[in-house]
């Protein structure tokens, strides 16, 4: 199978999987722009939008990109269902070889993907977990984010230096393959240890951050006693399987 070099077309078929919640000021730029860019450098491609219920005209904005881009296709929430539910269903829906999901918020730079998928093809690598680079967000985000990464490392095993980092890429049988149950921001950890107890190969690859110009985080301070609360909870279920499996 060829490797995409920086300036090759990449001849893998990858489903671009975009959430977006209130995204409307945000939403129409980072389609066309990913739209634009797969046109340019890949050969099978599509990009599946996820509106989780949002409250704005983020879903009408997703309906209308649809419509003018025969590769955009669009699943509606009736209500906000949550970050994971919506990759998941984002995933359920992916129809190419590889599956790439990221934020519609435009901090990440979907022209690093191919560069990305050229790393993940020559190391034979099932999953690529980016970590961001100059990290653009507040104190506290970038505070609470770096105890979590710890505290994950720790519980889960997974050697993983940002992992809630959105801009992951897996072969679709590893997201086929996982059980996934977390409808919240959690979805990203229980990728990451779920990767890892099915045995498939992960690589993590340096990808560019830039400032949020529009919207807002939803990450809260008050978030941290729920998110305490998950993760005893996946920890406990992923131990549990694990003595299953032996």
């Amino acid at each position: 199978m060829p490797i995409p070099g920086a300036g090759d077309r990449v001849t893998v078929g990858t489903t671009v999987v975009l959430p977006a919640y209130n995204e409307q000021e945000c939403l129409a730029e980072a389609v066309e722009r990913t739209a634009a860019y797969l046109t340019e450098c890949f050969d099978v491609w599509e990009i599946v939008v996820v509106d989780d219920g949002s409250k704005d005209n983020t879903g009408a904005i997703a309906d209308g990109l649809a419509s003018r881009h025969p590769r955009v296709r669009v699943i509606h929430h009736p209500t906000n269902l949550g970050y994971g539910a919506a990759l998941a269903n984002g995933f359920a829906a992916a129809e190419c070889d590889l599956v790439f999901y990221t934020d519609s918020d435009l901090q990440f730079d979907v022209r690093e993907l191919g560069g990305v998928i050229a790393q993940m093809l020559e190391a034979g690598a099932d999953a690529v977990f980016g970590f961001r680079v100059y990290r653009y967000d507040s104190v506290l985000r970038c505070l609470l984010s770096w105890t979590y990464n710890r505290l994950v490392r720790v519980l889960f095993g997974v050697r993983v230096r940002d992992v809630d980092c959105a801009f992951k890429v897996f072969r679709r049988p590893v997201v086929q393959a996982m059980a996934l149950e977390s409808t919240d921001f959690f979805i990203d950890t229980e990728m990451v240890a779920q990767t890892a107890r099915l045995g498939y190969r992960s690589i993590e690859v340096g990808v560019r951050h830039y400032p949020r110009l529009a919207g807002r985080t939803t990450v809260q301070a008050s978030d941290i006693p729920r998110t305490l609360r998950t993760v005893a909870r996946m920890w406990w279920r992923i131990r549990r399987l694990d003595r299953k499996g032996r």
